[in-house]
C-alpha cells in the first residue's frame, strides 16, 4: 500500500525552490567571468567561451540521462546526491590550475546540476493535487531567479575574491542546502520497477502514448525559442547604437526579467484553479504582442523594457501550465514526463538562439525580431493543436504507461 502523502509547508517548498536556483545557477556564473578566466588560465578568449557551451551540453545530457532516474530511485536521495556531485564539480573549477580542469569541472556540475529537474516533479508529487500548479510555480521561481542572479552575483562575488571565489563559495551553498534537503524531505518510493536501460526506452513510449506531452513539449521548445532569439541577440542591440551600454547596464537591463520568475506562483495557482487553458491562451497572445514592444525598443529604451518583461512573462506562463498539465497526465511517470519536455524545451532554446543570432547577423535588430515573432507565432499554432489533443483526450484517454519488469 502506498504511503500517503507527506505535507508540503511553505519552508520546505522555498528550501527546494533555493535548492534549483543554485543548481541552475551554477551554469551560468562563468558567463561574466569569461575574459578574467582567460587572463587568469592564460588561455585564449575561445576556449574560456567553449566552457558555456560545455555547461549547456553537460546538462542537456543530465536531462536526458539523470533526471528519468527520479522514477526509479528513492527522489531524495537523489535530489541530494547529485547536487553534492555538482558541487564537487565547482570544487574542481575554484582550484582549476589551467584551462583543462576548470572545463572538466564546469561539465561535472552541468551534468549533475539537473538536481532541479528532479525537485520539480517531486514537489508536484509532494503537493496536495489541489495545490500542485502552486508547489511548480514556486520552485519554478526559485530556478528562474538562480539563472537570472547567477551573473550579477558572480561579478560582485568576482570583485571581491576573484573568480574562484565564485566557484568555492557556490560549492559551499550547493553542500549546505542538500544537507538541509535531507533533513527536511521525506523519502519516496520508486514508481517505475524497471531497470536502467528499460526505463530509458519508456522515454520514447511516453512520447508516442501521451499526445498532449507532445503538444506541450513543443508548444514550451517554440515559445522558450522565441525567448532565446531574444536572448541571443539584446546584448548586440544595447552595447550598440542608440544605447552604448557597459556589460554592467545590460546585466542591470536583464534583471527586469525577474518579474517573469515572480510571477510564476501565481501562473501555478492559476492552473489549480482550472484555468491552465486560460493562462495559456493569454501567455501565447502576449508572447506574440511582446514582440511589438520590442521592435519599437530598436530605438526606445522604455518600450524594449516593457517588451523584454511581456516576453519573459510570456514564456513563464506558458512553461509553468506545460509542466502542471504535463504532470498530470501519468504522475507515476512524472520525472520521465519531466525528462522528454526538458529535452524538447532545452532543444527549443539552443534552435531560437541559433535562429536569432542567424537573423542578426543577416538583418540586424529587425531580423531578430522577425525570429522572434516567427517562433511566437508558431507558438499560438501549436496551443490550437494541444486544445485539439485536449479535447480527443477526453474521448480517447490515453493507456498508462510501464517500463515493464526486471
Amino acid at each position: 500500500m502506498a504511503s500517503p502523502r507527506p505535507a508540503l509547508t511553505t519552508p520546505v517548498l522555498l528550501l527546494m525552490a533555493l535548492a534549483t536556483g543554485l543548481c541552475v545557477g551554477a551554469n551560468y556564473v562563468n558567463q561574466p567571468l569569461l575574459d578574467t578566466i582567460a587572463t587568469a588560465l592564460g588561455t585564449s578568449h575561445s576556449a574560456a567561451a567553449f566552457t558555456v557551451t560545455v555547461a549547456q551540453v553537460s546538462y542537456a545530457l543530465g536531462l536526458l540521462f539523470l533526471v528519468p532516474l527520479g522514477d526509479m530511485l528513492d527522489k531524495r536521495r537523489l535530489a541530494v546526491g547529485l547536487m553534492i556531485l555538482a558541487a564537487a564539480g565547482q570544487v574542481a573549477s575554484g582550484f582549476a590550475p589551467n584551462i583543462g580542469v576548470l572545463t572538466a569541472g564546469i561539465a561535472v556540475t552541468g551534468l549533475f546540476s539537473v538536481a532541479a529537474q528532479v525537485l520539480v516533479p517531486f514537489a508536484a508529487t509532494l503537493a496536495e493535487p489541489e495545490r500542485s500548479g502552486r508547489a511548480i510555480g514556486t520552485v519554478m521561481s526559485g530556478l528562474l531567479l538562480g539563472i537570472l542572479s547567477a551573473r550579477s552575483v558572480a561579478g560582485l562575488l568576482a570583485e571581491l575574491g576573484g573568480w574562484t571565489t565564485v566557484y568555492r563559495a557556490g560549492a559551499v551553498a550547493l553542500i549546505v542546502v542538500a544537507v538541509a534537503l535531507w533533513r527536511k524531505l521525506p523519502s519516496s518510493r520508486p514508481t517505475a520497477s524497471t531497470g536502467y536501460a528499460a526505463t530509458l526506452r519508456s522515454l520514447g513510449t511516453l512520447a508516442r502514448t501521451h499526445r498532449r506531452l507532445r503538444t506541450r513539449a513543443l508548444l514550451g521548445a517554440v515559445s522558450f525559442g522565441s525567448l532565446a532569439a531574444l536572448f541571443s541577440t539584446m546584448t548586440f542591440l544595447l552595447a550598440g547604437e542608440p544605447y552604448g551600454f557597459g556589460d554592467a547596464q545590460i546585466g542591470l537591463v536583464g534583471l527586469a526579467g525577474a518579474a517573469g520568475a515572480l510571477a510564476a506562483s501565481f501562473v501555478g495557482r492559476a492552473a489549480d484553479r482550472g484555468y491552465a487553458r486560460l493562462t495559456t491562451g493569454i501567455s501565447v497572445v502576449l508572447l506574440v504582442a511582446s514582440w511589438a514592444a520590442l521592435v519599437a525598443g530598436g530605438h526606445s529604451l522604455a518600450w524594449f523594457l516593457i517588451g523584454f518583461v511581456a516576453v519573459d512573462l510570456a514564456v513563464q506562463g506558458v512553461h509553468i501550465t506545460n509542466q502542471n498539465v504535463v504532470f498530470a497526465l501519468e504522475p507515476a511517470a512524472r520525472a520521465r514526463m519531466n525528462s522528454v519536455y526538458m529535452v524538447a524545451y532545452f532543444v527549443g532554446g539552443a534552435s531560437g538562439s541559433a535562429l536569432g543570432t542567424v537573423a542578426w547577423t543577416t538583418a540586424g535588430w529587425s531580423g531578430a525580431c522577425i525570429a522572434g515573432v516567427a517562433l511566437a507565432v508558431a507558438a499560438v499554432g501549436v496551443w490550437a493543436l494541444d486544445l485539439r489533443a485536449e479535447r480527443l483526450a477526453v474521448t480517447t484517454p490515453p493507456k498508462t504507461v510501464t517500463a515493464g519488469r526486471r
